[in-house]
This record gives structure tokens, sequence and C-alpha cells, in this order.
């Protein structure tokens, strides 16, 4: 549970601090700012979230992430999708993804990603992603959080991947999503490069140029990485609504350090000259400079004079790539059920409510986030919308108070063949159940004394497995989740506990 003991005052109801001659229009509305990385693992940084430093701890080095932490509060069981698009969608919707159906990633308009496989049919999905207007084919259609905040006053700031409609439909764009500015975000998922030299694309080794990255010209042929173009960006645009005297909801979704993993030149030598491979070097190099860009960003909202009244949130979409260091002593990567593919970084930073230094050991997921940033807005509308809203505010963790959470049930729902075999996963209390859907097979772990998830406990504890199978499987069949069709049973796959 929290480690705070006590609670600091709440944020003063004005902004204190602004730029001389300017006040931001909208009282007592703080800016917040949400820093979201791309396939960043839980150890992936020199700030340990376990309760001992790893190796990874050790090999990464993030001051801005150590200095983050040091003034907020550090979330140790934090939880995102296993990949991308349904991270995002969650993120805009406050649903859970076996709900809003984006459970794969996106791009292409009406193709999945899905490989076929030997004896499954892949069910049909929200391939399209999230959609602004109702009536798009296989899109789920939502009010975004966003949207929400611009009827709070806020200027909403879009900067770097955005990745929640497929090319050719009205998600692509995240004008069309409530965001005011959108810088660099598309249909694709990363990069074409990150090299200006190479104008982001990724002509200069492939025919696709699908994955290019839009609106960057000014950095075109430029000796610059791609991280820094968009730190650039959005310093600009954090300039732009406080000389516009609006508070401000600024999406800091940077591409790094999804691949293509390219170094960054600026932090690539010190890694590789301390006898790291090409490839850890580069990786290690991508994260530095995505810290960089945190502490840019923490710099500015101090010579803005706006660092009182400004949240800032960090977080990463799902956790590491197979091709980078197993995160341990988390078992598994992007795309799996086990802690390694959903556990992720996560440090709040409120002031007046955080207190620093903090560290918060409740469980808490990515579609908890709409309704979180909503309450720190100051937005309540969403709670009158007809609209299911799955997450739950963590902002009176923010404040220091505790919560009692073994009663709440944490889902994941992925139905596809891509890198791995269909599946979903419940987490209740310490107990966590993974449900194969080929096999009907089932594992039972206890993340509290096994956070490496190396013994199946299923048969040990056949009255917690049937109860986590149950639960599941009423809410996957309560939100009509899509499950595989089994050619050889000539049948579709059953649900959890059928």
């Amino acid at each position: 549970m929290l480690s705070v003991l006590k609670k600091t005052g709440l944020l003063a109801a004005s902004f204190a601090g602004c730029i001389p001659g300017i006040s931001q229009e909208v009282p007592g509305k703080p800016n917040i700012i949400l820093f979201l990385v791309d396939d960043m693992g839980w150890q992936e940084t020199s700030v340990p979230f376990w309760d001992k430093k790893t190796a990874l701890n050790e090999r990464y080095q993030t001051p801005n992430m150590e200095r983050l932490a040091s003034q907020g509060m550090k979330f140790t069981q934090a939880y995102a999708c296993p990949l991308s698009s349904p991270t995002r969608v969650s993120l805009m919707t406050g649903m859970n993804a076996a709900r809003h159906g984006v459970t794969n990633w996106t791009l292409r308009k009406n193709i999945s990603p899905d490989t076929k496989h030997s004896s499954l049919d892949l069910p049909q999905w929200n391939v399209n992603g999230l959609s602004p207007v109702p009536g798009i084919e296989k899109t789920v259609y939502a009010k975004t959080l966003p949207s929400y905040l611009q009827e709070e006053g806020y200027k909403t700031i879009h900067v770097g991947k955005a990745h929640w409609g497929a090319k050719g439909t009205p998600g692509e764009d995240p004008l069309n999503l409530g965001f005011d500015v959108n810088i660099a975000g598309h249909a694709p998922g990363g990069p074409g490069s990150y090299y200006g030299k190479y104008n982001f694309s990724a002509a200069w080794r492939s025919e696709d140029t699908i994955w290019d990255v839009p609106g960057l010209q000014n950095y075109h042929e430029k000796d610059i990485f791609l991280t820094e173009a968009l730190t650039l960006e959005a310093l600009k645009e954090m300039k732009k609504a406080v000389k516009q005297g609006l508070p401000f909801y600024l999406y800091m979704s940077h591409y790094a350090v999804h691949a293509p993993w390219e170094k960054d030149e600026r932090f690539y030598n010190k890694y590789k000259s301390g006898g790291l491979t090409d490839f850890e070097a580069t990786l290690a190099s991508m994260i530095e400079g995505m810290d960089k860009s945190l502490g840019d960003i923490l710099n500015e909202v101090q010579t803005l004079g706006i660092e009182e009244n400004t949240i800032i949130i960090f977080m990463s979409d799902n956790g590491a790539p197979s091709q980078c260091p197993q995160n341990v002593p988390l078992r598994g990567h992007k795309v799996s059920p086990y802690e390694g593919g959903i556990r992720d970084p996560m440090i709040v930073k409120w002031p007046g409510v955080t207190t620093e230094g903090t560290v918060c050991n409740t469980p808490v997921i990515i579609e908890d986030f709409f309704p979180s940033i909503l309450d720190m807005a100051g937005s309540d509308k969403y709670k009158k919308s007809e609209e299911f809203i799955d997450g739950i505010s963590f902002t009176s963790l923010l404040h220091g108070k505790t919560k009692d959470v073994s009663d709440r049930s944490f889902i994941w729902h992925f139905p596809h063949n891509y890198d791995l075999e269909p599946y979903s996963v419940i987490r209740k209390g310490n107990w966590k159940l993974i449900y194969w859907y080929k096999e009907g097979r089932e594992e039972l772990y206890n993340i509290a004394e096994d956070i490496s998830e190396n013994k199946d406990v299923s048969l040990l504890f056949p009255e917690i497995l049937s109860s986590l199978v149950a639960e599941l499987g009423r809410y996957l069949k309560s939100v009509d989740a899509s499950t595989p069709f089994n050619k050889l049973s000539n049948s579709y796959c059953k649900f959890p506990g059928e």
C-alpha cells in the first residue's frame, strides 16, 4: 500500500508564478502534461520500480526520471495493455480493451496484423481503431479525454505518436479526436526513421513509406534526432499556451523507444565504450534521449513560472519488445500476458498534492488515467455520460490515501495470433490467472510471492482458480468480447469457465 502517512495541502486555487503580465484565464485549472513513452520496459531506467536495484537500473542513465520521482510519487504496479493501440484507446476512452474491441495494433484500414494460425481462425475486432464519429466500420466510437478537457477550457496539444485509428479513417488524425494542435501524429505506431537527415522517412531502406513521420519539414535534412525535434515543438506549444493565458493539456507521446532502433549519437558512444553491444548501446542511447526530453520539459515548466500549477505524469504504453534485454525480475515481453508485457514505469508529480519521493504499491491500470486526468482538471461530465467507463480514478492515492483494491479485478484480452497465441488474463488481489484459448489451458500465479511468474500454482489452489476463471468468463461475455474459431472442433473457442 502507500508509504505516504500524511497528506499535503490541496492545490492552490489560482495560478502562481506565471510569466509577468500573463495570467491563465481559467482559475484553478492545472496544466497537465502526460509524458508517454513507447515500448519502455519496467526496468529500462535508473529509477528502480522494484524493491531493489537491478542490472538494467545500473545500465541505463535517466537522471530526469530520478528527478521527477524525487519530486512526486512512483507507482510500482502500474499496468498498460500488452501493446500500443489497445493502451492508447483505453487511455482516450476509459474503457478496458475487451470492451472497446481494439485488441491489437492498427494501421491499414480493414487489415489485421494477425498471422495465420494452423488450427484457429482469428476473430473480427475493431481493426480500424477509435472513431470520433459513429458509423465507421470496425471502430469504437467514444467521446475522448481531450474532448472533455476542451470543454473545461484547456488547450489540448498532441505531440508525437498517435496510433489510434487506421489510415484513411477519421481516427488517424488527432485533430478529429479533441486536440487543438497535432504535431507528427498519424496512423502508424512507429517512425520511418529517427533521423532528420533521412527526413524521418523509411524511404532510404524501404519502399513502404506509410511509416514516414508527417509535419516536421523544418527538421528535414538536418542532423537531429526525432526525440529532440518533437521536444522542441512541444516547448514551443507550451509557451504559446501560457502566452494565450490558457491551461494546457500536453500529450507528449514519444515514438521512442519503439523500433526502428537507431542510435542517438548524443549518448551512444558512452554506452558503447562501456562494453555494451551495438544494439544494447543503441537502445540505451534512445532511452537517455527520451529522458533528456523529460528534463527539457521540466526545465521549461520552471522557466515559464508554472511549476506550482502543472501536473506531470510519466508512463509507458507496454513492456519492452522481445528483442530487448529481459526486464528481470519480470517474465515476458511486449504482447505477452506476463508482467514483463504489461507492467510499466509510472510517476506522478502534482504540486501541493503528491508528497515528494513517495512510493505507491497499489495497482492501477491504463483506463484509470481517463477519470484521473479529468478529476485533476475538475471535470465531472464523464460521470454523467451514457458511455461505460471501466477506469477508476487514482487521485485519492495521489492525495496520500490508502486504498484496498483486493476486490478489484484487472482484465486483459488478446484474442489474436501475433507473436503469441490468443489469451485472456485476470488479476485480483495478488492472484493472476492466464487463460490460453487454443487448449483452454489455465495458469495461476501469486504475484506478491512470485513476481517472476515461475511457479504455476493452479493445481494447488483449485478454489481460487475456479473463482477467477468464472469471473473472467463472465466479464468477457458481458462486454461481448470476441474469441477465435477452432477449425478442428468447428466451433468458437470457449470463454473461461464454459
